[in-house]
């Protein structure tokens, strides 16, 4: 990237020596000879005089010295800059993700992010045990995570999406066309939970957002088998609508009667050296991996988070009255 003819002609004028310069640069002296002829012809000046004992500048060529010193500095900072950044976008970055997030927004996340970095692979971490999940991002056994607490262990978060905490119902269930599941029901009916090592999961927010203790009857650690035993008749139970929108079971699915919900952000440890993803871009901001307006391509992790924003945004479900339509 950097300009020969530019090196050529700043050598010689340093060395007084074509022959010098050659010798210094790796080039035979009639290379040199046609670098400065070729840089003089393209600014239309003679910046040399030749002499038999060597070459001593014009008085034009003095005056163009200072600029093409910093024309060429800058050339070889930028070269360097580029074999720096190539070098840095090889790798690896490790993605931390619970299964809901892993199944609907990873995909278009590693597609785009892949058309920006080609030379990086991605690998994804399903956690979801939440606490296990920050912990993974603490310890640096994860870049980044789509976390719902990252304040647990002092990350820094950027906000991507709100999720609806949902109630899931058998199909023939009697509230099943409700518009919302009463909160004496919440307390009532059976419940299903869904539980993480040991520890009830965000779900529980539900009931406390409506002043209710659940009958729990089924603990279970999978989305999915959740699901299937709510199908079965075996009670209600609570999930967020992002692993409801590819259900695996017939359910009915319905709103609390105080609505709830969970709040997605893309995590980083504050110690790490990774940047931090930037806050929400403004109109005038370009999105989606392209070049800003200062001509910088995004770094890994904001194009992690560029992306994830547009799947959060795509999330499919859609509400028809009060009731959510799946």
């Amino acid at each position: 990237m950097a300009n020969q003819k530019y090196d050529a002609f700043l050598t010689g004028a340093r060395l007084g020596s074509f022959k010098a310069a050659a010798e210094e640069l790796g080039y035979t002296q009639a290379g040199i000879s046609y670098l400065v002829n070729a840089l003089e012809k393209e600014l239309g000046l003679t910046l040399f005089l030749r002499e038999y004992g060597g070459v001593h500048l014009t008085t034009e060529g003095r005056e163009v010295l200072g600029l093409v010193q910093a024309i060429n500095a800058d050339e070889h900072a930028l070269a360097a800059r580029v074999r720096e950044l190539a070098d840095r976008e090889g790798g690896l970055v490790r993605v931390g993700a619970f299964t809901s997030v892993a199944i609907e927004w990873f995909p278009s996340i590693a597609r785009a992010f892949l058309d920006q970095y080609p030379k990086i692979d991605l690998k994804l971490l399903c956690i979801d045990d939440e606490e296990e999940l920050v912990n993974a991002v603490w310890e640096g056994r994860a870049d980044c995570a789509f976390s719902i607490a990252p304040e647990r262990r002092n990350l820094e978060a950027v906000p991507l999406h709100t999720d609806p905490l949902l109630v899931v119902l058998p199909p023939d269930h009697p509230l099943a066309g409700a518009p919302f599941f009463p909160t004496e029901a919440l307390a009532r009916e059976p419940y299903v939970q869904l539980q993480g090592n040991a520890r009830p999961s965000e779900m529980e927010a539900l009931f406390e957002a409506n002043g209710v203790t659940p009958n729990v009857r089924f603990t279970v650690d999978s989305d999915y088998a959740v699901m299937s035993m709510v199908s079965a008749g075996l009670g209600f139970s609570v999930l967020p609508s992002l692993i409801l929108s590819r259900p695996l079971f017939p359910l009915a699915v319905l709103p609390a009667e105080r609505e709830c919900s969970r709040s997605i952000s893309l995590a980083v440890c504050a110690r790490a050296t990774p940047p931090r993803p930037p806050p929400a871009p403004s109109p005038k901001s370009p999105e989606n991996g392209s070049p800003s307006a200062t001509g910088r391509k995004p770094t890994t992790l904001q194009l992690i988070h560029q992306q994830s924003k547009g799947a959060a945004a795509a999330t499919p479900f859609a509400r028809g009255g009060n009731k959510l339509q799946i």
